[in-house]
């Protein structure tokens, strides 16, 4: 039964019923490939903001279609940078993401190395050794566990893009804050942002992780959708700026 209850089963049942359902009414609309329709959200923000192929920097990119916020715009001809530190799972970004750029390493507060804790779910992998104990405690497993090299976020865009980009997505279980709250936000300010602001609960009892909220506010973004399990945020300047459509 507890699969039944599992959040990301929930989302991804919903979604596929929601589609299945819009198909059949022969309404039209956009396929989403995101866990609860972020993609589309993102896609009709930077539609409104005029911004027909924005760049992305998808940071604990997982898949390079399934639960991914950033395939939609793939798929439209938008590029960026895919960040997962996983080998296997980045193998297939080389073969499906072709023209993104793909990067096997993991972000975190400083550059080095650290462990990666593979689950039994691999959508829960991550480089929190307290977060891999907390899905252990909820009937997951740690099914493996290696270093993997790790970089800043701020090293990365320096690197890699140059310039903010203008769509970042941060999945990184248990990582998220540290690597919001290093970004250099003078220097590289994403005009949107989709950051999981919830704590994992495999009965959906989640608890909103206010830190992040408050963090970006002070940052100046404003939160422009909530999906319960991800909130998305638009820098406030460009969007009170906007060119009416």
């Amino acid at each position: 039964m507890k699969k039944l209850f599992d959040p990301v089963q929930r989302a991804m049942f919903l979604r596929r019923l929601t589609n299945f359902l819009r198909r059949k009414a022969g309404i039209h609309y956009r396929r989403s490939y995101s866990q609860c329709g972020e993609d589309v959200v993102a896609r009709t923000l930077f539609d409104m903001l005029g911004i027909a192929h924005p760049n992305y920097l998808d940071i604990g990119a997982h898949h390079p279609h399934f639960l991914s916020n950033t395939y939609l715009f793939y798929r439209e001809g938008s590029r960026g940078i895919n960040v997962e530190p996983d080998p296997e799972l980045y193998a297939r970004f080389l073969r499906s993401r072709p023209h993104d750029l793909n990067l096997n390493v993991g972000v975190g507060e400083s550059p080095g190395h650290l462990d990666l804790y593979v689950m039994s779910s691999r959508t829960l992998n991550t480089l929190s050794e307290n977060e891999a104990h907390l899905y252990e405690s909820q009937g997951y497993k740690i099914v493996g566990k290696h270093s993997v090299e790790v970089t800043t976020i701020n090293k990365m865009i320096d690197q890699h893009l140059g310039c903010a980009p203008d769509f970042l997505s941060v999945d990184v279980e248990g990582l998220d804050y540290i690597i919001l709250a290093s970004l250099d936000f003078e220097r590289y300010r994403p005009i949107l942002i989709c950051v999981e602001t919830i704590t994992f609960s495999s009965v959906g009892e989640g608890q909103k992780r206010t830190e992040i909220d408050e963090l970006l506010t002070q940052r100046g973004y404003m939160r422009f959708a909530d999906t319960y399990i991800n909130t998305l945020y638009v820098d406030r300047e460009k969007w009170t700026k906007r060119q009416p459509r």
